[in-house]
């Protein structure tokens, strides 16, 4: 069980990161903003980059920096908070928290695109110390403005109980219907719906977080099953199988009974 609630995080954690860079991209005041930024320091050529590049070289390189920078910070520094904050931190210092490691990522793709541009290695202590402090201060006035503007965004939310899985937009139109399981051939997933079955080239835990929000279960290194799809289920010595609506028979291994016992799937031995 340990494993699978940190399945959730971590799938939860990436989930939340893909949202905040989609609606960051999505945001066109967000874009002009940056914009702004990159081409105002480029006219400016700040920290010597008026001496090494010319008009267009210098545009181009600070838009660049202002975009990653700009979204490495927001985007890690609102999955901390929200990590932090349901832990019952307070926005301030879930904001000071999360600035840190966003902070030095930042401070990571700065020294990358130097020693790209100019040729700079990232070596000398002295030079990735400020770096470091760089990027922090970077992350920490991207998050603490969000924070100010946004006061309602990182508010502890409660999990999504509904909507449709991303994952039935990957399918045929014909066969996007409830979810009954997910299983490993080769290189692909078995995806399994109440209308049919597609094949798709993804790995299976990708096809679990996408399957989200339907409440389901990862009973074998190659099986997942909706857990409102399970019609019958049976003991298998110390294993078990899972009969599904569809007639087919998911093993579970041994490993998984309990919590397949858990969620109260198994005959007689229902959780709680």
């Amino acid at each position: 069980m340990r494993e699978a609630k940190e399945t959730i995080v971590n799938g939860n954690a990436l989930q939340l990161a893909q949202r905040e860079m989609q609606r960051l991209l999505a945001s066109h005041p967000t874009l002009v903003a940056v914009g702004a930024a990159g081409i105002v320091a480029g006219l400016a050529g700040p920290f010597g980059t008026m001496e090494h590049l010319a008009l267009l070289p210098r545009l181009a390189y600070w838009l660049v920096l202002c975009a990653v920078s700009y979204l490495t910070g927001a985007v890690l520094t609102a999955v901390a908070m929200r990590g932090l904050t349901t832990r019952g931190w307070s926005r301030i210092a879930a904001a000071v928290a999360g600035s840190m490691p966003a902070g030095l990522v930042i401070a990571a793709e700065v020294a990358a695109l130097n020693w790209a541009v100019f040729g700079l290695p990232p070596v000398a202590p002295g030079y990735l110390a400020m770096l470091g402090l760089n990027g922090i201060a970077i992350a920490l006035v991207i998050t603490l403005a969000s924070v100010a503007l946004t006061p309602e965004e990182d508010a502890p939310a409660a999990p999504e109980s509904s909507g449709t899985p991303p994952l039935l937009d990957r399918l045929p139109l014909d066969k996007r219907g409830a979810l009954v399981a997910l299983s490993v051939q080769d290189h692909y997933v078995e995806v399994v719906t109440t209308r049919g079955r597609e094949m798709m080239l993804m790995r299976l835990s990708d096809a679990i977080r996408e399957a989200a929000p339907t409440p389901g279960l990862q009973v074998h290194r190659s099986h997942w099953v909706a857990t409102g799809q399970v019609r019958a289920a049976r003991r298998d010595g110390a294993r078990a199988v899972l009969t599904m609506v569809d007639g087919r028979d998911i093993p579970v291994s041994r490993s998984n009974v309990a919590a397949v016992k858990e969620a109260g799937l198994l005959p007689g031995e229902r959780h709680g």
